[in-house]
């Protein structure tokens, strides 16, 4: 079998799952929608987390040139 023929196979097979998944009903009906969640507030730790990252990432990149020298 070439490796076209395993790729047309795969796709279809792909396909066919996905027809599967997406016919299958839920077996219970959802409850009904209730009040939206309130909005997440902002706090201190996405401020962390971003100084982390550009912490981790100057410091690769001052690795990454120490490196190549």
């Amino acid at each position: 079998m070439t490796i076209q023929n395993k790729r047309i196979i795969a796709s279809i097979l792909f396909v066919l799952i996905s027809f599967v998944c997406a016919s299958q009903m839920p077996s219970v009906e959802p409850p009904p929608p209730g009040t939206p969640p309130p909005g997440l507030p902002i706090d201190e730790y996405v401020l962390i987390g971003i100084a982390f990252a550009l912490f981790y990432g100057v410091r690769k990149l001052l690795l990454q040139k120490a490196n190549n020298n």
